[in-house]
């Protein structure tokens, strides 16, 4: 960037709950769609960025703190990931994530806002980068909530939820109805995964979200690490199945075929993510 650039850069925040998590920018795109708010900046520190309804979702710089931690525990556990569903994702960071893996043929990308997935093409196309051409990729601007609810039963051997806080299109997919249907539909042996909220700046959803997971699915635990442009920076994502916790234990043969791609993830990091869990959540859960 440019001197003249960096002169236009303002102080660009999500507020919450009394508390500003800003970064300098320049808003180049800032519309409603039929759904939300769609905001893109640009920045020196974290590159090209997006928010929805005003609240940071991911940056060029910082996708891969998130969508690491989201998709390979998950895919490099399950029994089988021949068919993959993400509900969300419509930056296409989860999508590229799956699609390091050989092993899928059939990934749905169930998507509300087709503006959302617009913007990001246009404005952020590294961040979904080769997964938006790859002919394993399905997109469906449809609301997952309904698709879930429609699907047939064993439908997915892997079930990603990337959805925004749980307010507006993706308030619907932190209850428990939503849950049983992936239950439903997730095959044996299959993994469930979610963001799962700041375990500091949103504690009671993601201590709630934590507890109806584990009612439904028998088997969840969540992971802790960081996204440092989100609220707190500290971030967590749950992973759930239905026999066994086999989301504990990656395959190395899987973990292998993607370790050098990888910037966040590995089998060590994910060992240590899944036992960094506080006291005070800990405590939390147990009651």
């Amino acid at each position: 960037m440019d001197k003249s650039h960096v002169e236009k850069l303002n102080w660009i925040d999500e507020i919450h709950e009394d508390v500003r998590y800003g970064l300098k920018a320049k808003v180049i795109l800032d519309e409603y769609s039929d759904y939300q708010r769609i905001t893109i900046i640009e920045s020196n520190r974290y590159g090209k960025g997006l928010l929805l309804d005003s609240c940071w979702m991911t940056a060029e710089f910082q996708e891969k703190h998130y969508h690491e931690a989201l998709v390979h525990p998950a895919l490099c556990s399950a029994n089988d990931i021949k068919r993959v569903l993400i509900i969300g994702g419509g930056d296409g960071g989860t999508a590229k994530e799956c699609l390091r893996h050989k092993q899928i043929k059939n990934l749905d990308l169930i998507e509300i806002d087709n503006r959302v997935i617009e913007v990001c093409q246009e404005y952020l196309p590294g961040i979904g980068s080769y997964a938006w051409k790859d002919p394993r990729l399905n997109i469906k601007i449809e609301d997952g909530i309904t698709w879930v609810s429609n699907a047939h039963e064993n439908s997915y051997d892997v079930i990603i939820v990337d959805g925004s806080d749980p307010k507006g299109p993706a308030k619907g997919l932190f209850n428990r109805n939503f849950y049983e249907n992936c239950k439903r539909i997730l095959k044996p042996g299959g993994v469930f995964a979610t963001q799962s909220e700041s375990p500091e700046s949103f504690f009671k959803i993601h201590i709630e979200m934590v507890q109806i997971i584990r009612e439904v699915f028998n088997f969840a635990d969540p992971l802790y690490g960081w996204v440092p442009m989100y609220p707190s920076g500290w971030w967590s994502w749950t992973f759930a199945s239905k026999e066994s916790p086999i989301y504990l234990n990656p395959m190395k043969e899987r973990a292998d075929q993607i370790k050098e791609e990888c910037e966040i993830w590995s089998i060590r990091w994910q060992q240590g993510a899944f036992h960094a869990m506080p006291a005070f959540v800990e405590r939390a859960l147990e009651k």
